[in-house]
């Protein structure tokens, strides 16, 4: 094969999907989903649905036990509620801190793991949707472009020169993704972002916010449904 997505389900793994079947052809791309004790499976049941529509083939990883006893609201055993307000407020609270849904070093150990998959299924590249928004005021420190050189360097060296980290949206915002997918038909109303595992996307959590941000500044209103 020549690529492999790490596929959440999400927006912007879903624009990278469609950026790499678009590129090399759905019998090239490999989606690689991963586990890792989140609350709910909501992404990783979207993620099915579009490897589906896009008749690529698609795997799954679990690194739960990894983040065992992590203080991040995301994960399951968690006694903190995801936070209901932008990122720019949560990150007023921290002190510089990353906010309180940044799964420690997820990007670092995926991109990892990903990286021996892709080796062993011939992949020649890793595309992953990390876009500006995340990184602005460290919410997401492996998120930045400073990580992505760093770790996309460790990857290429570590493969014997074999394998690329693609990171299309690493300096853009999440507008950007958006204007991308819109380009080429990612059926965006199959994606999932929302941090709660509600029916309908809760509308007030920070991914929430940015994607229907994302959508209003490409003029268009986002095609799933919110609770708000």
């Amino acid at each position: 094969m020549k690529a492999l997505v790490l596929f959440s389900g999400g927006l912007d793994s879903s624009v990278c999907l469609g950026l790499a079947v678009k590129k090399y052809g759905a019998d090239e791309v490999l989606a690689l989903s991963i586990y890792y004790g989140q609350k709910h499976e909501k992404e990783l049941e979207a993620s099915e649905k579009i490897a589906s529509f896009y008749g690529v083939k698609r795997i799954t990883l679990d690194l739960g036990e990894i983040f065992k006893g992590a203080d991040c609201s995301l994960l399951e055993g968690s006694k903190e509620s995801v936070p209901h307000e932008e990122y720019s407020d949560q990150l007023a609270k921290t002190n510089g801190a990353p906010v309180s849904t940044y799964v420690p070093f997820r990007n670092g150990l995926f991109l990892s793991s990903a990286a021996s998959v892709a080796i062993g299924n011939g992949c020649e590249e890793i595309y992953y949707g990390a876009h500006a928004d995340d990184a602005a005021g460290s919410a997401y420190p492996d998120t930045s472009v400073e990580f992505n050189n760093a770790i996309a360097d460790a990857i290429y060296l570590g493969s014997g020169k074999a394998l690329r980290v693609v990171a299309p949206f690493i300096g853009k915002s999440k507008a950007d993704v958006v204007a991308t997918g819109l380009e080429i038909g990612v059926p965006f109303a199959m994606t999932w972002s929302c941090y709660e595992g509600h029916e309908k996307a809760c509308g007030v959590c920070g991914t929430c916010r940015d994607r229907k941000r994302a959508f209003k500044e490409n003029g268009l209103a986002d095609p799933i449904a919110y609770e708000m």
